[in-house]
């Protein structure tokens, strides 16, 4: 479909958040007809200039040419039945973009970014690379700021990051160059099975470039099958020929023959996840012709966004370390492992999305002074370490129930609870990790909010 085709047409935005206001925004300023619905009345209060609200969330107005959908909704909501049933595409905000790029007289550069763990941050990185090279990048797609909008200011190379979500519903999307850092179990309560999870992500490997971390075989897998013309991987070890890797402490590009690029030293975040980050922004740089010079110094200026395994607070020589965006056991391992061979207080815990944490727990079970379990699928985490851990002092958090306080625990206290429990755990020289390999959305706004409050709770260790 496009620009021209949704002019004067009927089209339904299902979802009044961010990506879907930018989207309704776009579609109004191209003539169409829009209608946004939502299941939060509230959301529908501040719509753009010439956008109506509807009425059934579930349901698709007569006439409707086309649905753009909010990326958190799943193939079998009845609204993709009714968009179906009403012979209306259904697509997500990315896909519009990507339409809207492409009927412009110089279309944006995309290079796109995903995995299931390190995307924002690789995204980061590409993005401050691209910049240091003097080219208009900008990051944008699941890192907050909506594809549409940044294709509508005319930015000249789009650092996308795309989720598995954002794939599903945006058939279309071609990028330059498209990286899969890594694939583990998450979201498959959405997706239905790890098979057609890693198909999402295989999708932005339909580009001219596709680059993938290696040393994930799942990743690695979807390499081999991708259909771009040129594969290019990246690894912790010494690269080989259309590889980026490691080579005597330095980051080395022998696929795009950069040569040695940067420090693993000057790398932030340090640690593996973000010296496998760094090289993927890098090759992504390399594929839109970069020159070594700017990735160095890109990568030398980049530093990561917090709630990503930084230290908020050191009490009684205890460190508190937030990696509140450790949302899955895959993340949470990587993050488990940078703190060795510091013992950890693991607080863990919330909406596991489907997601086994056993092989978590069972490889990291040696390294941990105790665990604090939080969240909603509390019971299988406390399974997993009854299993593997059956010596380790284990605290549950039960919001309203805290028998270590005074007073019962609301839930808005859930991580005040767990901070003084981990401290009280806890020795000089250990480290206290929120690194929960779940979701946060039973018990805090999003992942933010829960790392903020743990910064707080933390803090308010050292209070008189």
């Amino acid at each position: 479909m496009t620009p021209d085709d949704l002019s004067g047409a009927r089209v339904l935005v299902a979802g009044a958040g961010v990506s879907g206001l930018a989207a309704a925004a776009a579609l109004v300023e191209l003539g169409a007809r829009v209608t946004v619905t939502d299941a939060r009345p509230a959301a529908l209060t501040d719509l753009p200039p010439g956008a109506e609200a509807g009425g059934d969330p579930d349901g698709v107005p007569a006439g409707t040419a086309l649905v753009v959908t909010s990326p958190g909704r799943r193939p079998d909501h009845p609204l993709v039945a009714a968009a179906a049933a009403a012979g209306a595409p259904l697509v997500g905000e990315p896909e519009l973009a990507w339409w809207l790029g492409q009927a412009l007289r110089n279309p944006p550069v995309w290079l796109a970014v995903t995995g299931t763990n390190g995307k924002t941050t690789a995204t980061g990185m590409l993005a401050a690379i691209l910049r240091a090279a003097g080219r208009d990048a900008v990051a944008c797609g699941n890192i907050g700021y909506p594809v549409v909008e940044a294709v509508r200011a005319g930015h000249e190379v789009l650092a996308v990051e795309l989720s598995s979500f954002q794939l599903h519903w945006s058939p279309s999307i071609r990028p330059l160059a498209g990286c899969v850092l890594n694939v583990a179990d998450d979201h498959l309560d959405w997706h239905g099975s790890f098979a057609a999870y890693a198909a999402a992500k295989a999708l932005a490997l339909r580009a001219d470039v596709a680059v993938a971390g290696v040393d994930d075989p799942a990743a690695a897998a979807l390499l081999v099958q991708s259909p771009a013309p040129r594969r290019v991987g990246v690894t912790l070890g010494a690269p080989g020929p259309d590889q980026l890797g490691v080579v005597d402490g330095m980051l080395v590009d022998r696929a795009f023959d950069g040569g040695p690029l940067t420090e693993v030293a000057t790398v932030h975040p340090p640690g593996a996840p973000g010296i496998v980050d760094a090289l993927a922004a890098a090759a992504l740089a390399r594929a839109a012709g970069v020159g070594p010079d700017a990735v160095r110094a890109g990568l030398d200026d980049f530093r990561p966004g917090p709630h990503r395994g930084g230290v908020v607070a050191t009490v009684g020589g205890v460190r508190y370390v937030d990696d509140s965006k450790a949302t899955n056991p895959h993340a949470a391992a990587a993050s488990l492992a940078v703190q060795a061979p510091a013992p950890v207080v693991w607080i863990v815990g919330g909406l596991l999305k489907g997601a086994s944490v056993d092989d978590l727990v069972a490889r990291h079970a040696r390294g941990l002074r105790a665990a604090v379990v939080i969240g909603s699928d509390r019971a299988e985490i406390l399974a997993a370490l009854a299993r593997h851990a059956p010596d380790l002092p284990v605290a549950e958090v039960v919001p309203g129930d805290d028998a270590s306080m005074s007073d019962p625990t609301p839930s808005t206290d859930v991580m005040t609870t767990a901070v003084r429990r981990a401290a009280a755990l806890a020795r000089p020289g250990d480290v206290v990790l929120l690194a929960p390999a779940a979701a946060s959305m039973d018990q805090f706004a999003d992942y933010a909010d829960r790392g903020v409050r743990f910064a707080e709770a933390a803090a308010g260790l050292g209070a008189p």
